[in-house]
């Protein structure tokens, strides 16, 4: 691997991890870097994946006060995390990706949209605050899955999607929606670190590589995101997620 191909790749993880603390989808700056730097398209996404983890972790830690008081919250939704991540992995690894790959533009582009109308979506299916305990623990449980099932197998604009769903069921405001949609990529991410390094085409150099830049990159996003207003934070997610939905459209 070159110099050239060596500074494309840590540019990568560093645009990556600031993107993916602020709204998901740094994964479409990483993946097709390590492509450019030579990895087969299979090799790339599980190495991306990989490669990315650390972001999610330094993310977290920049966020770290805007998860007071949600520390409960937190620990319920570990299980669904593993499982629904795990549930993605083996997707990847034993189904063609071609299924997957012909919708997720359009899972990307309606999670922004559901960002966008976040109001007039809850004057639909109630705010949660008129939720009955029971409701928006169940909701939350399955919104959280269905993000880690899509995270496991795929991961770019991951938070986006988070964001979206958390926001829809869990009355916070948007910068602790994302400090807790943080931890939920953090374990994601650790989750697909485990599955991959056992049974995925792991390039452990290009790892090496991406991996420090998206740690730096990710503690640096995080510390902004808190420092947004809440409707220029919301906007930016929701900009981003359309730009990667359009360009997962036409990739």
């Amino acid at each position: 691997m070159g110099i050239g191909q060596v500074s494309l790749l840590l540019l990568a993880g560093l645009a990556a991890g600031a993107i993916n603390a602020l709204a998901g989808g740094g994964s479409l700056l990483t993946f097709p870097a390590l492509v450019a730097a030579g990895l087969p398209p299979v090799q790339a996404n599980v190495t991306n994946s990989v490669a990315v983890c650390p972001g999610y972790l330094a993310a977290t830690a920049g966020s770290w006060d805007d998860l007071s008081g949600q520390r409960r919250r937190v620990w319920s939704l570990i299980p669904v995390t593993i499982v629904g991540t795990a549930a993605g992995t083996a997707l990847l690894l034993l189904t063609p990706a071609s299924a997957f790959e012909a919708v997720v533009q359009f899972l990307v582009i309606g999670a922004a949209l559901l960002l966008a109308f976040q109001k007039r979506v809850r004057g639909l299916v109630g705010h949660p605050t008129h939720m009955s305990a029971r409701r928006r623990t169940l909701s939350l449980q399955i919104m959280t899955g269905v993000g880690c099932v899509y995270g496991g197998y795929f991961g770019a604009a991951l938070g986006v999607m988070l964001v979206a769903g958390l926001a829809l069921v869990v009355d916070e405001s948007l910068a602790r929606v994302t400090a807790l949609k943080n931890v939920i990529s953090a374990l994601v991410g650790l989750t697909t670190v485990v599955s991959y390094a056992l049974f995925g085409p792991v390039d452990w150099l290009g790892v090496a590589i991406v991996a420090p830049s998206t740690l730096v990159g990710g503690y640096v996003g995080a510390r902004v995101a808190r420092r947004l207003p809440q409707p220029v934070l919301r906007w930016f997610i929701v900009v981003f997620g359309l730009a990667v939905g359009v360009y997962l459209f036409f990739a």
